[in-house]
């Protein structure tokens, strides 16, 4: 068990028979009344967000979530096999339970696939990916790097807004949490 007061971004418990990640949290002193601690908690088995107040020094309890590197390695039909990279044991994930994932993934990338107690949760993707533009406009002469954007869409699918000198075939970093152009590759 842990205390509310000791919450941190990234730890992830258990309430109410799920797991959820602290996503952010603030400890509230009200002039009048008891102090609380406003959390925005992500549930782990759905991806949905949020809420929750909980009074100062209630107990939670804290969730063992095992994180194993493994390499993304090919889509068969609407599975996705991942292989762990030292036991090279394969393991298949639905399409589903991956949806916003699927955005950056990439053959062969490494990727943290999340578990708790033998079951699978998911899949974490680093902070920011390289990926190739397949289709946008092309730019045109005289356009600045500071004057708007254009969207792109990437080898994945996903469809960015990026700036005018952006051409197909760039590698471009994406933040993986917002989903969105940070530069070039």
């Amino acid at each position: 068990m842990i205390s509310v007061n000791e919450f941190k971004t990234g730890l992830t418990i258990e309430v109410d028979g799920d797991i959820w990640r602290v996503m952010d949290f603030q400890h509230v002193k009200p002039g009048k009344g008891a102090a609380f601690v406003r959390s925005k908690l992500r549930n782990l088995r759905s991806g949905n967000v949020n809420e929750k107040t909980f009074r100062a020094g209630e107990k939670v309890q804290k969730a063992q979530i095992d994180n194993r590197r493994m390499q993304y390695l090919y889509a068969n039909g609407d599975e996705h096999v991942f292989m762990d990279n030292e036991s090279y044991e394969q393991i298949e994930l639905p399409s589903k339970q991956i949806e916003e994932e699927l955005n950056y993934l990439r053959e062969n990338m490494e990727v943290h696939v999340v578990s708790y107690k033998d079951e699978i949760l998911g899949v974490e993707l680093p902070s920011t990916v390289i990926l190739e533009v397949s289709a946008t406009e092309p730019g045109i002469k005289g356009d600045t790097a500071s004057g708007g954007s254009k969207p792109a869409t990437l080898e994945t699918g996903l469809v960015v807004q990026v700036p005018f000198f952006v051409n197909i075939g760039d590698k471009l970093i994406i933040n993986t949490d917002e989903g969105e152009y940070v530069s070039r590759a």
